[in-house]
C-alpha cells in the first residue's frame, strides 16, 4: 500500500492548486502519497488537549500545528468547504454563504431563487445551470481522480459532496452523506452496497435522531451527541472504503467531514435560557 499521509486539520493547501499535474503529493522517492483530509466541523483549537481530545492532541504533536488558522467566512460551512475543496478563495468560487442567489428557480430547493446549498439535489441543480460546475474551479478530489487516484468523500450533507460535486464525481467517487440511501441522495455503487451488506452494515445512512432536535426558547435542545450517524460514517470509511482502496493497489484521496462537534454544539440543550455552560457543556464535550 502507498504511504499514507494523514491530516487532521482544515488544509486546502494539501494538494495545492487544483490541477492534476500539480496536486499529487509525492514522497521523497517520487511515489504518490495517499491522503486523508479529516475536518472536525466546529472544533475549536483550544479544545484540542490531553483532557478533551487526547487522540487529536496526539496527532497534532506527531504532525504539524498551525497557529494562525482561521475561517474564510465565519461561520458558514459551504464557503469554507469550497475553499478547502478547490484551494481558491471565495471570490473565485462565488460561494459566499450557505445559500446562493441562483438567478433561477431551483427545483431541488423548492423553486427558490436562493436555495440552501447543503443539499445534494440543490448542488446538482446549480451545477447543471452553471455549465456543470457552479464553483467554476476544479476540486482536489476531481483532480485526484483524473490523476488516477481512488477517491471518496464521506460525512456532512453539503460539504462532503462539494469536494467532488460534478457529474463525473457522482459517478466515479464514493460519496456518502446524510442522504445516502434516500431520495435525492447520490447512490452508492453496487460494489460498495454489497460490501456494506457483507459487513452487516445498513446501506442507508442513519438519521441524526435526537441529535437533530434543536429545541426552542422553552424546550431544551439535544442532550445526545451524534453517535449513531457518525459511527456509520466511520464504519463506512474504515471497514469498507479503506480496505477497498487497499485492494486496488493505487493511491487514494479520502475526505471525511465530521458534522460533530458543530452539529451538537448548535443544538445542545445544556443552556436553556442561560449563557453558561453554552457550548462547553456535557453534550458538546461528548460530541468532541
Amino acid at each position: 500500500m502507498h504511504r499514507l499521509l494523514t491530516v487532521a486539520s482544515l488544509l486546502p493547501v494539501l494538494l495545492g492548486n487544483a490541477y492534476a499535474a500539480d496536486i499529487v503529493p509525492r514522497s521523497s522517492h517520487g511515489n504518490p502519497h495517499s491522503v486523508i483530509l479529516f475536518v472536525a466541523d466546529g472544533l475549536r483549537a483550544g479544545m484540542v488537549n490531553e483532557q478533551t481530545a487526547p487522540t487529536m492532541a496526539t496527532l497534532m504533536k506527531q504532525g504539524v500545528r498551525f497557529t494562525n488558522t482561521h475561517s474564510l467566512f465565519p461561520t458558514f460551512t459551504t464557503p469554507n468547504a469550497s475553499a478547502m475543496a478547490t484551494g481558491h478563495y471565495i471570490g473565485d468560487t462565488g460561494d459566499f454563504s450557505n445559500f446562493i442567489y441562483s438567478g433561477f428557480s431551483v427545483p431541488g430547493g423548492g423553486g427558490s431563487l436562493t436555495p440552501f446549498l447543503e443539499s445534494d439535489p440543490v448542488l446538482g441543480d446549480v451545477d447543471e445551470h452553471f455549465a456543470g460546475n457552479y464553483l467554476n474551479e476544479t476540486t482536489i478530489l476531481r483532480a485526484a481522480a483524473e490523476a488516477g487516484f481512488s477517491t471518496a468523500t464521506i460525512g456532512k450533507l453539503g460539504p462532503a459532496l462539494i469536494f467532488d460535486h460534478s457529474k463525473e464525481g457522482r459517478q466515479q467517487t464514493i460519496i456518502a452523506d446524510d442522504s445516502t440511501g434516500r431520495a435525492g441522495g447520490v447512490p452508492l455503487s453496487a460494489e460498495v452496497q454489497a460490501a456494506l451488506q457483507k459487513a452487516g452494515l445498513p446501506t442507508q445512512a442513519p438519521t441524526r435522531g435526537d441529535n437533530g432536535k434543536s429545541g426552542d426558547a422553552t424546550t431544551p435542545g439535544t442532550r445526545a451527541a451524534n453517535i449513531e450517524q457518525q459511527t456509520w460514517f466511520a464504519d463506512l470509511a474504515t471497514r469498507i472504503v479503506l480496505p477497498m482502496f487497499k485492494q486496488r493497489q493505487k493511491p487514494f484521496a479520502l475526505v471525511f467531514w465530521s458534522r460533530d462537534p458543530d452539529g451538537t454544539q448548535h443544538n445542545q440543550g445544556d443552556s436553556l435560557q442561560r449563557l453558561i455552560p453554552g457550548i462547553n457543556g456535557a453534550t458538546s464535550l461528548a460530541a468532541i
